[in-house]
């Protein structure tokens, strides 16, 4: 008589979302952590001019002040101050892009010991205070004549803005199969072509964050405008919106709709581009696998 097999009761399985959705929770209150100053932008930004600052946290002032944008469009030329910072990111930003991969490419190519000693290198660069540049690249543009120019602004960019991206570019290409550049190269194919034809495709994703982090530098940058431009038709928006922060202290709504005006252009690139970044993230060169 064979043996009676007892059937084994099956468990109800948890939803998959269900199962890992505590995964999430840090990344989640991460995020909430940098939306809260967004927030509180937005709002402040709704307060009726006049009003002390809010002593308890306020989700939706009432009434709703909408006209603070338009006040604040009249004090402050935003639009242009807005163009001349699109004019800048416009020709740094593909700059960026351009220098920081070749620099990347270039030391993934390299032989180990010079690219061990390019590395550490780059990484020495980045500990380096900005600061203490500053006086040394003032001096060189005056005594250029670039002074109240935008070449200031725009020739960081000629050496990939920060030795950050270019580690990054140069990881990303370290991490694709070297076997597959050697072959174009057998094929008869330059370095200029392999980095063009066969190397920036595969890291298509890395090339949107990095001119993702390079547009928001550049759009957001204050110190470098402040010491090289004095002409206020040159001006780039955060130099420009300068003039409401000097308002009274209960005159912030207009200072704070500037800034939700000036923030909103750097939110809708990112939310161009996140398809791109989270769709794409598994692909060859997306920071490893």
């Amino acid at each position: 008589m064979a043996p009676r097999i007892r059937k084994r009761r099956e468990r109800p399985r948890r939803p998959r979302l269900e199962r890992g959705g505590w995964r999430h929770l840090p990344a989640a209150l991460i995020a909430t952590g940098f939306l809260l100053p967004l927030v509180f932008m937005v709002t402040g930004s709704l307060r009726q001019v006049g009003l002390p600052p809010p002593r308890t946290p306020e989700l939706l002032p009432s009434p709703l002040a909408f006209g603070n944008y338009g006040e604040a469009f009249d004090l402050v030329d935003i639009p242009r101050y807005a163009l001349n910072s699109l004019v800048v990111s416009a020709i740094a930003v593909p700059l960026t892009l351009l220098f920081a991969s070749w620099a990347g490419f270039a030391m993934a190519r390299l032989p180990a010991r010079a690219r061990t000693a390019l590395v550490a290198l780059s990484l020495v660069a980045l500990m380096v205070p900005v600061t203490a540049l500053l006086v040394p690249r003032f001096a060189i543009f005056k005594t250029l004549g670039l002074t109240d120019t935008y070449v200031p602004l725009v020739a960081p960019a000629l050496m990939g803005t920060s030795p950050f991206y270019v580690l990054i570019f140069y990881w990303s290409f370290r991490r694709l199969p070297q076997e597959l550049f050697e072959a174009s190269l057998l094929e008869g194919l330059s370095p200029f072509a392999v980095w063009r034809r066969v190397a920036m495709p595969l890291v298509r994703p890395v090339t949107v964050a990095v001119g993702l982090l390079a547009f928001v530098f550049t759009w957001g940058n204050f110190l470098d405008p402040l010491i090289y431009l004095f002409d206020a038709d040159r001006f780039t928006l955060p130099l420009g919106l300068r003039a409401l922060a000097q308002l009274d202290r209960q005159d912030f709504p207009l200072f704070l709709a500037g800034a939700a005006a000036a923030t909103a252009p750097v939110v809708g690139a990112f939310l161009y581009v996140q398809r791109f970044l989270f769709e794409q993230h598994r692909g060859a060169g997306w920071l490893g696998r």
